[in-house]
């Protein structure tokens, strides 16, 4: 059974930080006419100064949007930066004294914990709604119309599109994630982007207007015991190489599906996040050592990396 007075204090806690973000933009429908449509979503102020985080899909399209607070008070916000391929968006409202919500810490999620999705999705009187789950699965990768979404965090907690962009946090009241409902036909499964992923996207937004990432052009696979034992891997961690740009700097080095990375610049690799978290502190157009194994083979390989155009 679930702690009813916990789960009361927590969104007592959070709410004042969780907004609605209403966006209208332009299509066009023929070659000559365009019309305007309107969207809803969720969000969150995670500084005093008036920084919000959302999803990408839900200010795709539009520069400034209305934002509505827990008091029903209307503002204009203007997105600062977006990053499509974690599906996250910085909004900044003007504002010296915002009910910035406390962040907790997604490396230290654990399955069967506790989860609250909450959203404010159309702005109506009585403030956000809530639902309550568990963490069901963390690092799960998802193959989603806009493209490999990775190391998302799985929760039964329901997340309708409308609660897009709101936080999912612990049974204290921290955020731990910010849910995104872009998973088509996921009925009694919800998908929330990292907080700790979320945070360092939201740094690089407010600082450059976009994310600059190192990239190897490639989609990966964490190998597990299970995974090894029914291929027959000779290891039982490592990151599969799944599929690859053309072009791309993991191609033009020789690596090809298949091959499990085992070692980055000398360091042990036991997931795609370990790689990620090493290259992610390489600057563009450094060269790094790659250590793979390729049926059962050892071998090396160099590559140059580029900037990233919207994948890892």
């Amino acid at each position: 059974m679930y702690d009813e007075e916990k789960i009361i204090k927590a969104v007592e806690k959070l709410s004042p930080s969780v907004v609605n973000v209403s966006t209208v933009h332009m299509i066009r429908y023929d070659m000559f006419h365009t019309a305007p449509v309107k969207g809803v979503g969720s969000g969150i102020i995670i500084s005093p100064d008036g920084y919000i985080l959302t999803n990408y899909h839900v200010t795709e399209g539009t520069r400034h949007v209305d934002v509505f607070l827990i008091d029903g008070k209307k503002q204009t916000g203007t997105v600062v930066g977006v990053d499509p391929t974690t599906d996250l968006s910085v909004i900044k409202l003007k504002c010296s004294a915002c009910a910035a919500a406390e962040l907790g810490d997604s490396d230290k999620l654990r399955p069967g914990q506790m989860a609250l999705a909450i959203g404010n999705p159309f702005g109506l009187a009585g403030g956000p709604a809530v639902t309550v789950g568990v963490v069901s699965a963390i690092n799960r990768n998802i193959q989603s119309d806009r493209g490999l979404m990775e190391t998302l965090i799985q929760t039964d907690a329901a997340i309708n599109p409308g609660n897009s962009g709101g936080p999912l946090a612990d049974s204290d009241g921290r955020v731990i994630g910010i849910n995104t409902a872009i998973i088509p036909f996921a009925q009694g499964i919800g998908f929330a982007i990292p907080i700790n992923l979320a945070r360092d996207i939201s740094k690089e937004l407010i600082e450059h207007g976009k994310v600059i990432r190192p990239w190897l052009g490639i989609a990966t696979s964490d190998i597990t015991p299970e995974m090894a034992d029914y291929y027959g891997f000779s290891i039982k961690e490592g990151a599969l190489v799944v599929w690859m740009v053309s072009g791309g700097p993991a191609h033009k080095a020789g690596i090809q599906p298949g091959d499990i990375i085992v070692e980055v610049e000398g360091k042990h690799v036991k997931t795609m996040d370990d790689v990620r978290k090493i290259i992610g502190k390489k600057k563009i157009g450094e060269e790094i050592e790659l250590k793979l194994l390729r049926a059962d083979n050892e071998i090396e390989a160099k590559l140059k990396l580029g900037e990233a155009p919207g994948a890892i």
